[in-house]
Order: C-alpha cells, then structure tokens, then sequence
C-alpha cells in the first residue's frame, strides 16, 4: 500500500488506546501489569480494521482513477458490516472473561476489559479517523519514466522533511548540550535517526517496495489463484486432508504428552525458606534457630554472589506463608528471603536451581520443620498438593488425619517435598482447674477468678489519656517477672467483700481453691463448608510437574481405607484448575454462540456460519502442532484464554472473504469465479491482518526487551530476550500465534473449499425440488 497508506494503519495504534486510556479510569482501572500487557497484546489486532478499511480505499482509488472522497465513501461502506462484525466476533470470546469468577477471575479481569475497550476505539478509529485521514493524504503515485535518472532527493516533502529534522536535532543538541539535559540529547539523537531512515527510504526502500507492489506481489497472488484453483477442483481431497490432519495433531499431542500446569512459572525473583518450630517456643530461640538457617543459606549462595541483592530474615513478624492465610504473629515461626537482582542484570539466570541446593542444606535440624518455596506467579493460589480431611468428631479427625499423613509418607511419592499439616495439637496450656465447691464456700465465683486472672496477664483498662482527638487507654496488669510466673499468678489474692461475714473486707490466694495443670491443647479449629477440616500441604519439586505428583498422591489415597463420617478429598491448587478448566470451557461455547449469533444476523444463512465456525476449530491444529513440536508446556490459565481469544481473532478474516464472494455472486459472477476473484482480492488484507497481529505477538513470545530511552540518550538499548513477561505471557501469546498462523492457510484455501461444497449442496437440493414443484 505504500510508505504513506501504511503510517495511517500505523497511526491507529495510538489513536485506539489514547481512546482506551481516556475511558478506563472511569472504570477505576489502573496502569497495572495486566493492563499494561493487555495493550501489547492488543497492539497486533487494532490494528485490524484499520488495514481493511485504507487496503479497500486504496484498491477502490486506484491510483486517482476515482476520486478520493467517493473512493472513501464506497471503501467504507463496502467493508462497515464486515468491519463491524468481525470485531464483534473478536470481542465475543473477551465478554464472558469479563465475569470470570474467583481469585483468578478478579486477576484476569483487566485482561478482557482493556481488549474490548481497545478494540471498540480501534473500531471508531477505522470509520470516522482512518477515512479522514486517507482523503486528507492519499495521493495518486506519479508514473516513473524507467529511462530516466533516479532523483531520491528532488521535491519538496523530502526537503520540508529534511529541514524539520535538521531543525529539531540542531535545537535539541543546543539545548542539551548547555543545559546538561539527557532528554533532550535523545531527541536530538531520535530526529538524526529518523532522518537518516527517511534518506534510507528514498534511496533503497522505495524502489524496494515499488518493485513489491509491482512484480513481486502480483506473482504472488497469480501464484495463489493457482492454488487455491487446484484446491476448489478438489474439494473432497482439500476437506478429508484438513480433518485427517486434524486428527493426527491431536494423536501427536497425546504422544508427546506436554507438562500441564496451572500457571506460568518463571525463574524465580525471591525464594523464601519457612521455619516452624515446637508452638511455644520463645523468639530468642527460634532467632538462634534462624541464624543458623540463615548461615547455612548463605553458603549455599557463595560469597559476594552478584545475583543476589539482599537476604533478609523476619523472626515472629511476616513470618508465615502466605499460602496459609495467616498473617498472625508467632513466636515459633520466621522466614529467611534471598532476593534475587532483576533478570537482565544476573549472570546466572536460572535462579530456580538455589531451591533445591537451599532444600538439601537446611535439612537436620532438630525439631524444626523447614519448607523452602518461591514467589507466586499470578494470583494468590493454594499449594500444589493439598489433601483435606474433613469430620464431624474433632478427636477421630486428628487421628485420621495423623494416619494418612505417616501413610503418606511411608508411600514415598516422588516430587512431594515435605506433608505439612495445619492441625497443632500440641500447643502448650497452663490450666487453673477450680474447686467450685470451696470457692462457693468462701464466697467467691468463678467469674471473680477469671477475671483476676485475665487482669494480671493481659491488663484491666483504668482510664484513657486524650491526645488532641485521640483517646488511648491506659491498661493496669502485673510486672513482666510477675506475669509470666505460674507461682506468683497462683499466690494472687483476690480481694472482696464477704457478705456472709457483714460485707467484710478478705483476701484469699488463688491456689486455696485452684489446682494448676499444664497439659495440651489445639492451636486453632479450620473449618471448610462450615465442617471441621484438616489440611496436609506440601510444595512440588523442582524437577517434578505439580499435576502428575497430585495425581500420584490421588492414586495412593485410593488404597487406603478412610472410617465412615471421615471425607478426604484432594483440594488446593487442584480443585482451582478444575474450576478454571471448567470455567473457559463455558467460555469458549458461549463465546461459539455469540459468534454464531453475529455471523447468523450478518449473512441470513447458516451454513456461512458454520463454515467460519469450522474455521476455529481447524485453527486448533496449528496449536496442538505448535505445542507438541516445540514440546512447550500446557498451561492451563494463560494456553485456554489464548485458545478462547482465538476463536474470535480468526473468524474476522473469513468473514472479510465469505462475504466479498457473497457480493460478487450478487452481481452477477459464477460461482466458481466469484469464490476465486473472492479469495484472490481478499488475499492483501487477510495476510496484513494476520502477520500484523502475529507481529504484535512476537515480542510477548520471546520476551523482547528494549530500553528505548537509553538507547538514543546513551547508545544502550539494555536489550535482552526472556525474563519474568515471557515466562507468563508466552504461552498465552504462542498459543495465538500457532492458531493464527495455521487459520490464516485455512481462510484462503479451506474456507473457499467449504463455500464450494455447500453452494453446490445448496444448488442440488434446489434442482431436486424444483422438478418435485412441477409435477405438483
């Protein structure tokens, strides 16, 4: 289309989120993560429609043959339905990710807001932006004479471009250069660039692309009107061949067997070791146990190991997992964080492999139960192994639960780092047990004891001291040294009046009528579905997959023998991948329906519905491939909302070919022509939107990471491939890629073959009726 046609389909990028970012604050959206990555990936399909609509002016214009303002009229209204359905059908997979449920939902819902903004912007851009701008700026191209010498730098835009250029850098270097302004600099170095591709463009580029647009791709799309002729002659051959590949991709799929996983893990930032020691132990002791890990960690990590930034140690305070959902304090427990330096800057970037080196050193100390895990990608989720025994009878559910867990550990399943369970029975309680008949005969309740006791450990408040608008309490309890000793809580004299006696003022110890025990207790009761439940918990090492160590813990389960009232389930991170799985299944159907609906309202048909649809599913080799050559993982989250997004994305192109073949069979052309002057008109923009989108995809694909603000301030664009966004994008954006890919090979050769074969049913079953109507 040209340097000039193809800067107003560039435009619409920025045009289309300046929109968005104008409209998502009013949603009370931010510019987090999600947001942010949703854009990119939006990058590739906004621009989409603008494609179509200036490719249709341009082809219409002709080179001035009609004149641009009716050239824009008649591109815009020929392609406003196709247009518009075919962002529908994108945006369709997007609504129902919109109302995705639960911690993962509330995670992922920026992702399908910020794409249906986007594209509804991109959708105003392409009708009333992109028309304007291509009557305003498209010009006809003047003619060559090939004999005539090549003059790159004759005419006035180059010279109006070059002196602009000129201008902004020798300003920029000016100002920077006195005022000691980086930024300005970079200006400066950004205008040189440009304008040395501007030179770069008219010397070589131009002619490149004139020789493109007329030899190169004429051949090309001659090229596919042979093919795509060989295919419509045999249609049955072209249709069996899809299916049969279909099929094979599947069976390729299941003999590769990809790791399935919840969600994308990437090499880790932070790794955490957590410590538990006996309930009761005092934080100096537990501070001493933590040096020690502490010390230990260190080894494993070298000295002056320039990869890690800090080590960090929380004693009591912050110590939990947070996995656990407990964010109290305890005496007993501390955390030892090693912070790993950001991923472009590390010498070794698999920081995964200090986990397990972290595991095998900290082991052997006694009474300390030691677990060693790394920063969450994504949502909060629960551990990967995750067995829940729930009851009724608190007593037989801490035996049963006790039981399962030496069962388990005697299994020995491979991959399962240490079972945890949240039960603690062993708390340690002082109790004061009371003589209720001697205290009735001194006269005193048990309410009076409690209470003199519950004064002197935690405090009665006395009165409130005010500070400007603040009240703050003043509490009366006992010294430190008198608190904390048992003797001296038990010689505690209760004073009161004892009305027996004519109200008589007395003091009577504690330990006259109260019995001190010190026995156990449980730390605290977990309930699930409002029913007692116990839960055994352990990470997944690094060399195993999470799913098949859970379904080797599930396959042990099944061989022991649970008691009757006692129910064992496997829950955790398990039971939130069924939800999911569960809940993008629905998606993509109604996303399926949604399409049908729009396709069925546009064409009035069903079977040009049912092809475009045929089309999604076809798609769905070129991921299955994708995944199972390149042995990627299958990621459960990020692989089925790239294949529910794609569902949407590849309809568009075969709407634009489907109904272009309508409109010439309208006018009055055969079947067989229509379908191939359909495909072969259709060819630019069906490849411009695919390679577009995919285009946009790559650098989510790989992790491409450029600094461009340093790259023109100080000549280093801090490049670098990978990284945190590819371990949790990419699957998302393969996925895309490998289905948009193979769809696009399926809108120019199947989708013509499919239109073939049901227009010739169609017209079959016309003849058969007709004859049937005449001898009525």
């Amino acid at each position: 289309m040209g340097a000039t046609n193809a800067l107003f389909v560039a435009m619409s990028v920025p045009l289309s989120m300046f929109i968005a970012f104008l409209l998502l604050p009013s949603l009370g959206f931010t510019l987090n993560m999600i947001v942010l990555f949703s854009f990119l990936l939006a990058l590739g399909i906004v621009v989409d429609d603008a494609i179509v609509v200036i490719e249709n002016t341009h082809r219409i214009f002709d080179n001035g043959k009609v004149p641009i303002k009716q050239a824009a009229k008649m591109a815009t209204g020929e392609v406003f339905l196709p247009v518009l359905s075919g962002t529908l059908t994108t945006l369709a997979p997007f609504i129902p990710l919109a109302f995705w449920q639960g911690i993962i939902g509330k995670f992922m819902y920026f992702l399908p807001v910020t794409m249906i903004v986007s594209l509804l912007a991109s959708l105003f851009v392409a009708y009333v932006i992109n028309p304007v701008f291509a009557v305003q700026f498209m010009k006809p191209h003047k003619e060559e004479d090939a004999n005539a010498p090549r003059k790159p730098f004759a005419g006035k835009s180059f010279k109006t471009t070059a002196i602009i250029l000129s201008s902004v850098a020798v300003l920029s270097y000016i100002y920077g250069l006195s005022k000691h302004v980086s930024g300005a600099i970079g200006i400066g170095n950004f205008a040189v660039t440009l304008l040395l591709f501007y030179i770069f463009y008219r010397l070589v580029l131009k002619g490149w692309i004139k020789t493109f647009q007329t030899k190169t791709w004429p051949a090309f799309q001659n090229r596919y009107e042979r093919v795509l002729k060989w295919a419509l002659h045999k249609p049955a051959l072209m249709l069996i061949s899809t299916v049969l590949l279909f099929i094979f991709s599947i069976v390729l799929l299941g003999l590769r067997k990809p790791n399935v996983v919840f969600f994308p893990q990437s090499e880790p930032n932070f790794v955490y070791t957590y410590i538990s020691l006996p309930t009761g132990t005092s934080t100096a002791y537990t501070d001493s146990v933590t040096r020690i890990v502490e010390g230990r960690i260190m080894k494993v990590l070298g000295p002056d190991n320039k990869d890690v930034s800090s080590v960090i140690s929380n004693v009591a305070v912050s110590a939990g997992d947070p996995r656990e959902n407990d964010r109290a304090t305890y005496s007993h427990r501390a955390k030892v964080t090693v912070a790993f330096v950001e991923f472009a800057k590390r010498i070794n970037t698999h920081t995964s492999v200090y986990i397990d080196e972290i595991r095998k050193a900290v082991k052997g100390i006694p009474g300390a139960e030691i677990a060693v895990d790394r920063e969450q990608g994504g949502p909060p989720t629960s551990k990967p192994i995750q067995v829940e025994i729930s009851g009724d009878d608190f007593g037989q559910l801490s035996i049963v639960s006790n039981d399962i867990q030496r069962y388990l550990d005697s299994v020995q399943v491979p991959g399962v780092e240490e079972l945890r369970t949240n039960l603690q029975d062993k708390k340690p309680q002082i109790t004061f047990s009371i003589d209720r008949e001697r205290a009735n005969r001194e006269g005193i309740s048990t309410a009076q004891i409690g209470m003199e006791l519950r004064s002197a450990v935690y405090g009665t408040e006395a009165t409130k001291v005010k500070d400007g608008n603040e009240d703050y309490p003043v509490m009366v309890r006992y010294m430190p040294e008198q608190r904390n000793n048992i003797d001296a809580l038990n010689n505690a004299k209760i004073t009161y009046r004892d009305m027996a006696m004519g109200g008589m003022v007395r003091q009577v110890p504690i330990s006259s009528f109260t019995t001190v025990k010190y026995t156990n207790t449980y730390d605290g009761i977990a309930r699930k579905n409002q029913k007692r439940t116990v839960t055994l918990s352990s990470n997944v090492l690094t060399d195993y997959n999470p799913n098949e160590t859970v379904a080797k813990v599930e396959a042990a389960l099944k061989n022991y023998s649970i008691p009757v009232g006692i129910t064992v389930i496997m829950g955790g991170e398990l039971e939130q991948q069924k939800e999911t799985m569960s809940f993008l299944g629905n998606a993509l159907m109604i996303s399926l329906l949604l399409i049908l609906l729009i396709l069925v309202t546009q064409f009035n048909s069903v079977s040009k519905p049912l092809i475009i649809l045929t089309e999604i599913i076809f798609s769905m080799i070129g991921v299955f491939l994708g995944v199972a050559i390149f042995g990627m993982d299958f990621v459960i989250v990020m692989t089925g909302i790239g294949i529910v997004a794609l569902a949407g994305i590849v309809v568009r192109n075969g709407i634009l070919i489907v109904e272009f073949t309508d409109l010439l069979r309208e006018q009055g052309m055969p079947l067989f022509e229509a379908i191939v002057e359909g495909g072969k008109t259709r060819l630019t923009p069906v490849l411009l939107t695919a390679t577009a989108t995919i285009l946009g995809l790559v650098p989510l694909a790989i992790g491409l990471n450029i600094d461009f603000v340093t790259l023109f301030t100080d000549f280093n664009p801090h490049f670098f491939l990978g990284g945190d966004s590819v371990a949790f994008w990419g699957p998302l954006a393969w996925t895309m890629i490998f289905g948009l890919s193979f769809a696009t090979l399926i809108t120019l050769i199947v989708v013509p073959v499919m239109y073939l074969i049901t227009e010739r049913i169609k017209l079959k079953m016309k003849n058969k009726k007709a004859p049937a109507a005449e001898m009525l």
